[in-house]
């Protein structure tokens, strides 16, 4: 193809935690007090070094800046804006510095005791989290943090240009929250703006020719105001003396076209990964001499791309706009791992299927060659290898099918997913059986994970103890986490999960199609990282997985002991699954391993299961229009996992960070028996959902808040659980912490427990 050679390599981000997680170690030693502010900004400058120096290495000519964090991207503008809540500020000092970010994050105050943290929400679709900016109806805004600007000097010294990288104006707004009073948001644009400005003349001052500033709000459906926010701000910013690069991603924004189309920026960026239909028509309204960023090569998934047919379908538009095109990611590399140079253990056949944050830089560079098609014969002996390789690629996919699986998906019929009987018999079945009190209280299903545990665990898969000494001593410690749980007085216990790394990771390595990684780590939110497994195949359960374990915990006490699963659109929204099958195809086969597997655990004498669906609401399509459909299959792979066991089974889910308003209905469709959801940290602001839709069953609000060391009073649980009451009839109501307890210490969570259990008592004998 002979397209033009004027084609620069862009990057929107890169992941912030390093290659082995340094920088996660290093924040967790400087929260303990083992290591000064200074070692741990010395961290962050080695890795901020070396990711530039691969992009400058991969051809990227500006290199994103403020895309490091050392907790999250929001946060950090809202430091940089001045919008603090007052109960982390230093009240005599306007000053913000990297502590100000941890107080805001961890829940504590300047004086060193606890304070609510900052509520923490999903991104968009994604698996990151970000701490919601709060903002009162008299919010001024000022800049007051300089890492942005801090950094930019950094990169400069280092002889880059620099892209600083923002959350725009009107999407910060949109992500924020409205605190002390009910008021429109966007009654704070103008001075939200002039700080931006401000924010712009800094970079401008420091030599910078481009900045990025990122409107994912774009990929929803706007009302009108948001619309008009949109056309304002940066009708407003315009004068600024930098170039603005209005940046969208996780979907299209074609609905938005003349919208966008009209903006007074310098360059777009497009997501043409999930929606690759709205290019021609930008492209085709683009402004002279505006730039058209491509974002072709999928910045939230791990299989390498099809690069000859990316160019193929690019080529058109690269030549029409004569040196006016950047190819990029399609969204920042926050969402990837960082690099695949370190797995050493991954099958060859499967590593050449698979391409980390820095292997992208390099499929970039593949792209330009591509692309750029000089007729040397050197250098086309290279693009027919990158052409052979991708097409040897697609062949070793199609040649692993397994039939058997294909068929089973094929043969069900509606029946397979849908209980016995209705929730009102299985409830009065499930009463009698259980007989279980007021306000039953329990857990979400993980115990701390103690350095003795993960030592353990790390010698086991060394090799240095055997596999019986391993079982061994995780029986004790399953017998201590019940014996502890009885001495709080827990009605529901669990097993504590002492045998599982992670909630998906353990089911994927026991199921077919599944493979690991040992260093494809992904940041969850600040030091919290999780390594998503690799769905390459079709999906099956080749024996039993939490059975054994089930049935232990079980023998060593009557009080029912729940059955710990995670769920099949969990499963499929935490691994990197594959992408030439359906999302709803590879769900229906991990519902059909998790329905063996509870059917199983029925048989082996478990009456409780729980199901786990942190990540049902994250697979929301970003435009509501499209929500139904997704809704319909990720309900129906719930159903058909839960629907094979008899009446007398109860079925709990728990979901986390739901905002049900919306959604609600389809989270009724589930027709799980018990729900246990997060809503500690919104004060139960997400109960709302339930005022004006009569939810049937039964369901347990969160009342503590394990994302912080704080611990709740009981005068604080009790508060909340009344406020529950207010909302969902009280024999409806189970009390139980937001989410597993894994990444507390006992320290932490026996007090807290110890006031659940305590404050459920004081209501049982007040509301009962």
């Amino acid at each position: 193809m002979q397209t033009s050679k004027e084609i620069q390599i862009a990057n929107l981000g890169f992941p912030r935690i390093g290659r082995q997680r340094e920088l996660k170690f290093a924040q967790e030693k400087y929260w303990r007090g083992e290591t000064s502010q200074a070692e741990l900004k010395q961290v962050a400058k080695e890795l901020r070094r070396t990711h530039w120096e691969w992009q400058a290495q991969a051809g990227v000519s500006l290199l994103p800046v403020g895309d490091f964090a050392f907790y999250d991207q929001v946060l950090t503008l809202s430091a940089t804006l001045n919008a603090i809540p007052e109960r982390h500020r230093n009240q005599d000092d306007a000053h913000v510095d990297l502590d100000t970010l941890f107080r805001v994050a961890r829940g504590r105050a300047p004086s060193g005791k606890d304070a609510p943290a900052g509520e923490m929400t999903k991104y968009f679709n994604t698996n990151y989290h970000y701490i919601v900016p709060e903002l009162t109806v008299d919010q001024e805004f000022s800049v007051a943090y300089e890492q942005f600007f801090e950094e930019v000097e950094e990169a400069k010294s280092l002889g880059y240009a620099a892209k600083p990288v923002l959350l725009g104006p009107v999407s910060y707004l949109f992500l924020s929250k409205a605190v002390g009073s009910d008021f429109d948001k966007l009654s704070l644009l103008p001075k939200l703006i002039n700080t931006y400005a401000d924010i712009l003349a800094r970079f401008s001052e420091q030599g910078v020719d481009w900045v990025q500033l990122e409107e994912p709000i774009l990929a929803l459906e706007l009302d009108a105001d948001w619309q008009a926010a949109i056309s304002s701000a940066y009708e407003e910013l315009k004068s600024s003396e930098v170039k603005v690069l209005l940046a969208s991603y996780y979907g299209t924004i074609a609905h938005h076209q003349a919208l966008v189309s009209a903006l007074p920026v310098a360059g777009l960026h497009l997501d043409l990964v999930t929606a690759p239909e709205q290019l021609a028509e930008f492209a085709a309204n683009l402004q002279p001499e505006q730039v058209l960023s491509l974002g072709v090569i999928n910045g939230r998934n791990v299989w390498a791309a099809d690069i000859d047919l990316i160019a193929e379908r690019i080529a058109p538009v690269v030549n029409d706009l004569k040196g006016r095109v950047w190819i990029s990611p399609s969204c920042s590399l926050l969402h990837s791992p960082v690099d695949l140079d370190v797995e050493t253990e991954l099958a060859p056949a499967l590593k050449q299927q698979v391409s980390f944050a820095k292997q992208k830089l390099s499929e970039l560079t593949q792209l330009h060659a591509l692309l750029s098609a000089p007729a040397d014969s050197a250098a086309k002996v290279a693009i027919d290898t990158i052409v052979a390789r991708c097409v040897a690629r697609r062949e070793a996919r199609e040649e692993a099918a397994d039939q058997q699986v294909i068929d089973r998906v094929a043969a069900l019929k509606t029946d397979d997913y849908e209980r016995d009987s209705v929730f009102a018999n299985r409830q009065s079945i499930q009463q009698q059986k259980f007989n279980l009190p007021l306000l039953p209280t329990t857990t979400i299903g993980s115990f701390p994970q103690t350095p003795a545990i993960r030592g353990l665990r790390s010698r086991w898969r060394k090799g240095e103890i055997t596999q019986e000494f391993y079982n061994d001593q995780l029986r004790q410690v399953t017998r201590d986490t019940i014996e502890r749980q009885l001495k709080l007085g827990i009605d529901v216990l669990v097993h504590g999960e002492a045998e599982r790394n992670d909630m998906v990771e353990y089911f994927g390595e026991q199921l077919q199609g599944f493979a690991f990684t040992k260093f494809g780590w992904v940041q969850s939110y600040g030091s919290r990282c999780v390594k998503p497994p690799l769905i390459y195949g079709d999906v099956s359960r080749p024996k039993a997985m939490t059975v054994e374990w089930a049935q232990y915990a079980q023998s060593l006490t009557d009080k029912p002991v729940k059955g710990m699963l995670t769920g099949p659109v969990t499963i499929l929204h935490w691994s990197f699954a594959r992408e030439d099958i359906s999302r709803e195809a590879i769900a229906t086969q991990i519902g059909l391993a998790i329905r063996d597997e509870v059917v199983d655990l029925q048989n082996a004498g478990i009456g409780i299961i729980q199901i786990d669906e942190p990540a049902f609401r994250e697979g929301l399509p970003l435009k509501k229009s499209d929500w139904q459909a997704y809704l319909k299959w990720a309900v129906d792979s719930f159903k058909l996992s839960a629907a094979g066991v008899t009446d007398e089974t109860q079925i709990h889910t728990h979901m986390c960070y739901s905002e049900f308003n919306e959604t609600i209905a389809a989270i009724a469709a589930m027709d799980a028996d018990v729900i246990t959801i997060e809503t500690s940290r919104s004060r139960m602001e997400l109960l709302t959902a339930f005022e004006d839709f009569e939810y049937p069953n039964e369901i347990g609000p969160g009342v503590y808040d394990i994302h912080t060391p704080n611990t709740p009073t009981v005068d604080e649980m009790v508060e909340l659980i009344e406020k529950a009451a207010d909302k969902i009839a009280v024999r409806q109501l189970w009390v139980n912490p937001d989410c597993g307890l894994k990444t507390r210490t006992w320290d932490e969570v026996e007090p807290a427990l110890k006031n659940l259990v305590q404050a459920t008592k004081l209501l049982r004998r007040r509301l009962g």
